[in-house]
């Protein structure tokens, strides 16, 4: 999808914007006469990416807000301060990070890549007119969703473990808001993509050296450029699509190539699931957003 569809006079937020998928998006966007809010945790680098944005010279404009979705209080900020969007794009994360929690006591990959992301779209809603886009992964296939211990209190920590969980529980909300949105009415569709194997530098947080060396390889050698990894995401974002389609590589494996529709996992789709988990993750953020 190197020849977007013109943008011009729409306005998008895009999470986790300095680097990697992130960045591809943001630049995209832009070059198609997007107006592109930046939503970014550290602003200095947030800039610098927006500069490299500018430089291309595209037809539409970035902006850099500040957003750091593991403190719910920042999104809470955000939020407040925002003017909304035609189309949300929640593309941040992090990935198998050793055993940190949040500001608000939650653990650090389910902070930011799931309930970061649960405020931030539910508090945003009403300023949202076209669709919310949930940047998933195949990852989440390998997940469980333990409604009672989501933020592993009582579990053995397993950073691998935990990002899937995370993932999974993306999507399950990713299902579970299309569901609520066409019960409210009001056009609004909720729609999700997977970049498949990209080469970006979500890998080197680890603190795993030989993880780190391993996944470098991998991306050198089979990893998409950001600029493909991108396209599933542009297309849920862009294309006249039904809320809860899931689009990804149409590869073997949903590793590479260009979007199809994506598989999604038992338990993503489950209705039950989908509203536990829900419920569970309005009850995390209340006190944060308070």
């Amino acid at each position: 999808m190197n020849l977007l569809p013109l943008q011009t006079g729409r306005r998008f937020i895009v999470t986790g914007a300095t680097s990697g998928l992130g960045l591809e998006l943001s630049r995209a966007l832009a070059s198609s006469g997007a107006d592109v809010v930046m939503a970014v945790r550290n602003v200095s680098k947030g800039a610098e990416a927006a500069e490299r944005i500018r430089r291309t010279r595209p037809t539409g404009s970035v902006a850099v807000a500040e957003l750091d979705l593991s403190d719910l209080a920042s999104v809470r900020r955000f939020t407040d301060s925002s003017a909304g969007c035609e189309v949300l794009i929640n593309n941040a994360g992090v990935m198998g990070v050793p055993f940190s929690r949040s500001a608000d006591g939650h653990e650090m990959q389910f902070a930011t890549n799931h309930l970061g992301h649960f405020a931030l779209t539910t508090l945003l809603l009403k300023k949202v007119t076209d669709r919310v886009v949930t940047v998933g992964s195949a990852s989440h296939r390998t997940g469980e969703l333990v409604i009672d211990d989501l933020t592993w209190e009582r579990r053995e920590y397993h950073p691998y473990q935990a990002y899937s969980q995370s993932k999974l529980a993306q999507l399950s909300f990713m299902v579970e808001l299309g569901r609520r949105l066409m019960v409210s009415g009001g056009g609004v569709r909720s729609l999700g993509g997977h970049p498949g194997y990209t080469a970006t530098g979500i890998q080197s947080g680890t603190g795993n050296a030989h993880f780190t060396r391993l996944a470098a390889i991998g991306n050198a050698i089979i990893g998409m450029p950001p600029s493909k990894g991108a396209r599933s995401i542009l297309a849920a974002a862009l294309l006249d699509l039904p809320s809860g389609t899931y689009l990804g590589p149409n590869g073997p494996g949903e590793l590479l190539g260009r979007p199809a529709p994506a598989r999604l996992a038992a338990q993503a789709t489950d209705r039950s699931l989908g509203e536990q988990l829900w419920e569970r993750s309005a009850a995390l953020i209340a006190e944060g957003i308070s």
